[in-house]
Protein backbone atom coordinates (compact mmCIF):
# COMPACT_ATOMS: atom_id res chain seq x y z
CA UNK A 1 0.00 0.00 0.00
CA UNK A 2 1.39 3.51 -0.90
CA UNK A 3 2.38 6.34 1.88
CA UNK A 4 2.90 9.98 1.07
CA UNK A 5 5.00 12.35 3.28
CA UNK A 6 2.82 15.55 2.69
CA UNK A 7 5.00 18.75 4.60
CA UNK A 8 2.82 21.87 4.78
CA UNK A 9 5.43 25.30 4.87
CA UNK A 10 3.05 27.27 7.41
CA UNK A 11 5.04 30.57 7.25
CA UNK A 12 7.41 32.49 4.59
CA UNK A 13 11.15 31.36 4.50
CA UNK A 14 12.63 33.12 7.39
CA UNK A 15 16.52 32.04 6.55
CA UNK A 16 16.86 31.40 3.04
CA UNK A 17 20.51 29.83 3.27
CA UNK A 18 19.04 27.27 6.15
CA UNK A 19 16.91 26.17 3.53
CA UNK A 20 19.32 26.48 0.60
CA UNK A 21 21.45 23.84 3.09
CA UNK A 22 18.35 21.70 3.51
CA UNK A 23 17.93 21.45 -0.32
CA UNK A 24 21.32 20.79 -1.29
CA UNK A 25 21.06 18.06 1.12
CA UNK A 26 18.12 16.31 0.56
CA UNK A 27 19.23 16.07 -3.44
CA UNK A 28 22.06 14.27 -2.55
CA UNK A 29 19.76 11.75 -0.87
CA UNK A 30 18.00 11.92 -4.13
CA UNK A 31 20.66 9.66 -6.06
CA UNK A 32 20.29 6.88 -3.29
CA UNK A 33 18.15 3.82 -3.01
CA UNK A 34 15.12 5.37 -1.53
CA UNK A 35 12.13 4.40 -3.00
CA UNK A 36 10.10 7.64 -3.11
CA UNK A 37 8.43 9.57 -6.23
CA UNK A 38 7.60 13.46 -5.77
CA UNK A 39 4.29 14.35 -7.02
CA UNK A 40 4.07 17.78 -5.62
CA UNK A 41 7.34 20.34 -4.89
CA UNK A 42 5.81 23.78 -4.03
CA UNK A 43 3.14 23.83 -7.18
CA UNK A 44 0.43 27.20 -6.43
CA UNK A 45 -2.05 26.43 -3.99
CA UNK A 46 -5.51 26.80 -4.70
CA UNK A 47 -7.41 26.95 -0.44
CA UNK A 48 -10.60 25.86 -0.57
CA UNK A 49 -11.20 25.80 3.09
CA UNK A 50 -9.35 27.26 5.46
CA UNK A 51 -6.00 29.11 5.32
CA UNK A 52 -3.72 27.97 2.65
CA UNK A 53 -0.19 27.25 3.25
CA UNK A 54 2.84 28.94 2.00
CA UNK A 55 4.05 25.79 0.63
CA UNK A 56 3.49 22.04 -0.04
CA UNK A 57 5.73 18.76 -0.51
CA UNK A 58 4.03 15.68 -1.17
CA UNK A 59 6.57 12.14 -1.91
CA UNK A 60 5.34 8.73 -2.69
CA UNK A 61 6.98 5.91 -1.33
CA UNK A 62 5.54 2.31 -2.04
CA UNK A 63 4.87 1.45 2.01
CA UNK A 64 4.87 3.14 5.22
CA UNK A 65 8.09 1.58 6.01
CA UNK A 66 10.02 3.01 3.42
CA UNK A 67 8.57 6.33 3.89
CA UNK A 68 9.72 6.23 7.86
CA UNK A 69 12.94 4.75 7.01
CA UNK A 70 13.78 7.98 4.80
CA UNK A 71 12.92 9.86 7.24
CA UNK A 72 14.40 8.59 9.77
CA UNK A 73 17.57 7.87 7.92
CA UNK A 74 20.56 9.63 9.27
CA UNK A 75 20.90 11.90 6.24
CA UNK A 76 17.70 13.23 6.40
CA UNK A 77 17.77 13.34 9.97
CA UNK A 78 21.33 15.52 9.56
CA UNK A 79 19.15 17.30 6.58
CA UNK A 80 16.12 18.30 8.16
CA UNK A 81 17.25 21.05 11.44
CA UNK A 82 17.96 23.36 8.37
CA UNK A 83 14.15 23.01 7.10
CA UNK A 84 13.26 23.63 10.58
CA UNK A 85 15.60 26.89 11.16
CA UNK A 86 14.51 27.99 7.71
CA UNK A 87 10.59 28.31 8.05
CA UNK A 88 7.78 26.94 10.28
CA UNK A 89 6.55 23.60 8.94
CA UNK A 90 4.13 20.89 9.51
CA UNK A 91 4.56 17.33 8.50
CA UNK A 92 2.48 14.21 8.43
CA UNK A 93 2.25 10.28 6.72
CA UNK A 94 -0.78 9.29 5.14
CA UNK A 95 -1.08 5.51 3.98
CA UNK A 96 -2.88 5.58 0.36
CA UNK A 97 -5.28 3.10 -1.06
Amino acid sequence: MPAYLIVYRESPVRDAAELAEYSRQTREMAGGDWKLTPLVVYGAVHPLEGQAPDGVIMLQFPTIEDAKAWYESPAYQAALPHRQKAADYRAIFVEGL
